[in-house]
């Protein structure tokens, strides 16, 4: 895949604040690259750069080839943008806002095939204001998708939404790469991140801390896994000595808390396995494993902050 997006070195500043500090990465087409990070971490700094909202004081940008402070017409006809801060007039229509913004475009998408696909129909005739939070998200990707974009830029867009709307927005992502576009997202929930992106960025203090796929992340995490079940009786000595020492096995009255790392795949599957062959009986069993949550505990030592 070729790189799309290609950032080195880039810094911003704002007087003695410091909100990105010499990153470098690059987006492949076709991906979902997402920038995670806490609130201030330096995410919307970053994209409002590559958009061309912004001059960086140093670095080198190109979006598509092109340099976004130098060509910002070919941005706007090339690339979606969706921002943190987004907003319409009260009384204006779905249907009206979609028709005035493709008048924007020399060659727009059908915008009554986007209320179509993006579950709008029923909401062509209401106002903006008469709109939930996950109405008006939808309606500011189909504003994005318009130009027939090559790349979107997707900045916090589920801030605010309940998980139900939340999970409807990440379907609509997930359908709108599948047609081929190439999606830059920020964001400061790492599930969603870890859910959505081919590969993500974890930007803390303006400084990318890791780079890499979510799975590799976690893996290279090294964490360990935490499997609890309850049980009537004793476990029997047999079934500690199964496990080599490096899982450790801890007996809290009727409570089995298993804590440990297997070196071929998820640990529940041998302890599910051990529990049948024994014939033990056990119940509430629960497992907890590492996610990009961990990950950015470990790489800076803080919980995100929201």
């Amino acid at each position: 895949m070729n790189p799309i997006v290609n950032v080195e070195g880039l810094r911003k500043t704002y007087g003695t604040t410091t909100a990105v500090d010499n990153i470098s990465f690059e987006v492949l087409e076709g991906e979902i690259f997402g920038i995670v990070g806490p609130n201030g971490a330096g995410k919307t700094t970053t994209i409002e750069c590559l958009e061309g909202l912004r001059k960086p004081d140093s670095g080198m940008v190109r979006i598509l080839g092109v340099d976004p402070q130098n060509n910002p017409d070919f941005l706007k006809l090339h690339t979606g943008m969706q921002l943190q801060q987004s907003n319409l007039p009260d009384r204006m229509k779905v249907w009206e806002a979609l028709d005035l913004y493709s008048s924007f475009y020399p060659n727009p998408v059908n915008w009554q095939d986007l209320l179509q696909s993006l579950g709008l129909t029923e909401k062509r005739n209401t106002a903006f204001s008469k709109l939930s939070g996950g109405q008006r998200q939808r309606l500011f990707i189909a504003l994005a998708l318009l130009p027939d974009p090559e790349l979107i830029f997707l900045d916090e867009l589920t801030t605010g939404l309940d998980p139900q709307a939340r999970h409807v927005i990440w379907d609509l992502i997930r359908d709108v790469r599948s047609k081929g576009k190439t999606i830059l997202l920020t964001t400061h929930f790492m599930e969603e991140a870890e859910r959505l992106c081919d590969r993500v960025a974890i930007l803390d203090d303006g400084q990318i801390v890791a780079l890499d796929t979510p799975e590799a992340l976690i893996r290279n995490l090294g964490s360990e896994e935490r499997i609890t079940f309850h049980v009537e009786a004793p476990l029997p000595a047999s079934f500690e000595q199964a496990f080599s020492g490096s899982i450790r096995i801890e007996q809290q009255g009727k409570r089995i808390i298993i804590h440990g790392k297997s070196p071929n795949g998820p640990l529940i599957t041998p302890v599910i396995n051990l529990l049948t062959e024994n014939n033990i009986k056990f119940r509430d069993l629960s497992t907890q494993q590492a996610n990009l949550e961990d990950v950015f505990l470990a790489l800076t030592g803080h919980q995100i902050r929201t």
